[in-house]
């Protein structure tokens, strides 16, 4: 889960010292996330054909391959190949993305937001992983940041020997589209809708704001790297701390209440940021950001196979994580821009249409489930 955070903390400093235009800046960490959404699919199909097992270590292969290819991008100086490094690192993320998938197909149905959190869990490590090795790495050589690929690349070799011990609880199959049922039939259920919107509102929220804190922290307001790298920490461990009560937690307050409290998290961190741009409030807002994140992913991943029947799964994870990272690859491209163009502020702003929608849709389903 490493080269994720390490491309959300550096891929807006490198486009920024690689591009002539100031407002392309975070281009790179856009792509990495349409990258997401573009290789959901063909990640899913691969993973019918020949496994989870199989793709997952092949990811790992083609990963260390593109960490080479990134350290050329930076000692050509080219923005053009180190946004088509970024896009490619999507493929990567959406492969990652498949572990939750992984985990609650092997569990019984009440225990299916416990195995996700359990997973989600690795992200503990790679907050602090992920940015070490992208300061650790940065004055090697001559170039900046050469050094912090070669870290990575060592991390995924660390990924691929650990990979090699997995084994699926269950055969991965789609059983082909037995199903009787149209995906338009699917994606009109009520279930089906929360635990999407959940997951895309969680995303969406947390990725416009998480891709502008370093722009606006480090280029903008003149806050150090480190101090910057311990915001994206702090951040990153807030996002998957939780899930090490996600029981407890769906235990006293539901999935339904769980998801409605992310929502009022996310709310506080938009509240706590636009108050001052001190590294203190930078601070707090980034760990609600993550806790408000954490609550509506786990609570849509955990209501989503209420929809689907086994042999429907996979055209409904596909459809599921296209929609999610197809929202939050249009919110991470634009974040950016956004922030270069008209403030901090105004960035922090614009998400609370999103965040209105989404407690309302809340409360209706809060309603309904009860």
């Amino acid at each position: 889960m490493s080269p994720s955070v390490f491309m959300v903390f550096v891929g807006g400093i490198i486009g920024d010292s690689l591009s002539t235009v100031k407002s392309l800046a975070t281009l790179p960490v856009a792509l990495s996330v349409v990258g997401t959404a573009v290789g959901i699919i063909p990640v899913i199909r691969l993973m019918v054909q020949f496994g989870r097992s199989k793709v997952f270590l092949g990811v790992c292969v083609y990963t260390i391959a593109l960490t080479i290819v990134g350290i050329g991008a930076l000692v050509a100086g080219s923005f053009v190949l180190f946004c088509l490094v970024s896009f490619g690192f999507g493929v990567t993320f959406a492969t990652m993305y498949q572990f939750r998938f992984a985990a609650i197909e092997s569990v019984n149905s009440d225990q299916r937001a416990s195995a996700a959190a359990v997973v989600l869990l690795g992200g503990l490590a790679s907050a602090y992983l992920g940015t070490e090795v992208a300061t650790l790495g940065k004055n090697w050589f001559s170039v900046e940041f050469i050094g912090s690929f070669l870290l990575l690349a060592l991390l995924m070799v660390v990924a691929f020997i650990l990979l090699l011990f997995f084994k699926p609880a269950m055969k991965f199959s789609t059983q082909e589209n037995r199903s009787k049922r149209s995906l338009s039939e699917i994606i009109k259920q009520s279930v089906f809708l929360i635990a999407v919107s959940s997951a895309i509102t969680g995303y969406v929220a947390m990725s416009f704001i998480m891709t502008a804190t370093p722009v606006s922290m480090h280029i903008m307001d003149g806050f150090s790297l480190e101090q910057t790298k311990h915001v994206i920490q702090s951040h990153v461990v807030a996002m998957f701390l939780p899930s090490l009560l996600t029981a407890l937690i769906v235990k006293y307050l539901g999935i339904s209440r769980m998801m409605l409290a992310g929502v009022i998290l996310l709310f506080s961190a938009i509240i706590v940021a636009y108050i001052d741009r001190s590294l203190g409030n930078y601070w707090l807002a980034l760990i609600l950001l993550g806790l408000g994140w954490n609550f509506l992913f786990i609570g849509g991943t955990s209501l989503l196979p209420r929809a689907y029947n086994e042999n429907e799964k996979y055209k409904v994870q596909s459809i599921n994580d296209f929609l999610i990272f197809g929202f939050q690859a249009i919110a991470a491209l634009s974040a950016g821009w956004f922030v270069f163009n008209y403030s901090w502020e105004l960035t922090l702003l614009s998400v609370i249409p999103l965040l209105i929608a989404q407690l309302l849709l809340t409360l209706w389903w809060l309603k309904h489930d009860a």
